[in-house]
């Protein structure tokens, strides 16, 4: 079998669908002796290299223009003649992007539906048209992976693809994330990290993006309860690309800091080096994720590895996700939210249960896992392709 993969995303490491190509690449390379693969990688003029490919994985370069225009006739052309070009067998896009026809049975990876049912997402002529497109093409494909059940249901739900045709694979969380360093306590490289980000004693750590459906509008207005209780001595830690302006896909963060009196308790860190975020999980008392749509929820899976207690939303695939081993709330209940980090912060036993849960929890997920899992759908499409 010869699997040509659109590595769009592959550059794009901090990216949830950057880090699903690059780990499904790495664990089927490493599992699968009888599998080749090749990344078809979009570059723009001057454009970096595909990075930290695999030995032994085949690279096909495509040409491509820079934007929006140029990312869509990469999908619709660009990647369908490669996989003619290198010889595949079978296409696998790994994100909502495939093409409405291909030269090869084609497995298209939906992690979630955000961009068409939240309305912000939905407005512009080019985001209808590009929703459409993809819709259509996802009907098409011979196979739907998604991260979750919760996913699922709504493929089916609004999509309209039979149940027979999705299938939910968990994604996974990597070595790295454990209660304790591997190689133990190495305080000169922690001091390193802390400086680096400025990180306080203690605090409550948010990590990830800011989009609307994020919900940390929610959480902020939660934090207003959360100081009356505790004061500044747990400073929300806002971790993650701070939006350059604001829009309706991105709030005024800053203005409903202000409004809300918390500029003295919120600390924006920006952008964190993967190598980095064990640590920042680590040293947090809680782990906030107020999210209301999430095809999987990689943050609060890896925190729970990392044993920190996790206060999630209640919502989408994020109960699958966190199990018993973490506090779900609603997300729009900013009270109950608050209660939950207060609750955490406050009692050790409670504390002490989730900080043991979580690892356990988080064990159940694993990259192997789904790669072997993604294994047997192209195994079983190769195989409806032949007959």
């Amino acid at each position: 079998m010869h699997v040509a993969l659109n590595a769009y995303f592959w550059n794009k490491p901090h990216t949830g669908s950057g880090q699903y190509a690059r780990q499904l690449v790495y664990h089927l390379n490493r599992l699968v002796s009888d599998l080749a693969l090749t990344l078809v990688v979009p570059l723009a003029p001057g454009e970096e290299e595909p990075a930290g490919v695999p030995p032994g994985i085949g690279v096909e370069r495509v040409t491509v223009r820079p934007g929006h225009m140029g990312k869509v006739l990469f999908e619709q052309r660009g990647f369908p003649a490669a996989c003619r070009r290198v010889g595949a067998t079978l296409a696998h896009v790994p994100y909502w992007g495939p093409p409405l026809r291909s030269p090869v049975p084609l497995v298209v990876t939906i992690h979630d539906l955000t961009t068409l049912l939240v309305p912000e997402y939905n407005r512009g002529g080019r985001a209808r048209l590009y929703n459409a497109l993809v819709s259509a093409a996802a009907r098409g494909a011979d196979h739907v992976l998604t991260d979750s059940f919760s996913s699922k249901l709504d493929i089916i739900d609004h999509l309209g693809i039979p149940e027979q045709d999705v299938t939910a694979i968990y994604l996974g969380v990597g070595p790295q994330y454990t209660p304790s360093p591997a190689g133990g306590d190495n305080s000169l490289v922690d001091m390193a990290v802390v400086k680096k980000y400025d990180l306080p004693e203690f605090y409550v750590l948010y990590l990830g993006g800011y989009e609307v459906h994020k919900n940390i509008l929610n959480l902020l207005q939660a934090y207003t309860y959360v100081v009356k209780a505790l004061g500044d001595e747990y400073p929300l830690v806002l971790a993650g690309k701070k939006p350059d302006t604001s829009s309706p896909t991105f709030p005024d963060y800053d203005g409903m800091i202000a409004r809300a009196g918390l500029s003295k308790y919120v600390r924006w860190i920006g952008y964190v080096d993967e190598e980095d975020k064990p640590l920042l999980y680590r040293r947090a008392e809680v782990f906030a994720f107020p999210s209301r749509r999430e095809g999987f929820g990689l943050p609060p899976l890896e925190a729970m590895a990392c044993g920190t207690p996790v206060v999630a939303a209640d919502s989408g695939s994020l109960p699958e996700i966190i199990g018993p081993a973490g506090f779900a709330v609603d997300p729009d209940d900013v009270r109950g939210m608050a209660g939950a980090i207060i609750a955490v912060i406050m009692q050790e036993q409670l504390a002490a249960d989730l900080r043991r849960q979580g690892p356990q929890q988080a064990a159940k997920f694993t990259w192997e896992q789904t790669a072997v899992e993604t294994l047997k759908v192209y195994d079983k499409i190769m195989r409806r392709s032949i007959n």
